[in-house]
């Protein structure tokens, strides 16, 4: 299981990031956390993604690949799955973040059966959300 944040040792850096990042209202590409964290003493992409590497590595947050962006993580125990998922709505930028064990346990048994071991997967799900489906 992942440690909380409060009980890892992060340096200033990649609690600057983290906070930023737990605050967001949608995903934040590592250029939008520099923008913001500029005040901070934040002069380089290369301070962000060192932080962001870190961070993912304690899993803290995730990366989005198909919208290179990161998300803090919403489930404590996300350390112990080796399978998120991801809803990202395409119109207003919300992400929902979903754990399923039986999916997880489904994926890893095709993989299994194709002769490959997954050691992590992260599934992105595109599309609206029901708030922006309506409208």
């Amino acid at each position: 299981m992942t440690a909380p944040a409060e009980a890892l040792k992060l340096t200033k850096n990649q609690t600057l990031v983290y906070r930023t990042l737990k605050s967001a209202e949608e995903p934040l590409s590592a250029y939008s956390i520099l923008d913001q964290l500029r005040d901070e003493g934040f002069r380089a992409p290369l301070q962000v993604y060192r932080a962001l590497e870190k961070l993912i590595e304690f899993g803290l947050i995730h990366r989005l690949e198909s919208i290179n962006s990161f998300v803090a993580c919403r489930h404590p125990d996300c350390g112990t799955h080796e399978m998120a998922a991801f809803a990202i709505c395409e119109s207003c930028n919300r992400v929902i973040e979903i754990n399923d064990a039986a999916m997880a346990g489904h994926l890893a048994s095709l993989a299994r059966n194709n002769g490959f071991s997954v050691s992590h997967s992260t599934i992105e799900l595109r599309g609206l959300c029901d708030a922006c489906r309506v409208h």
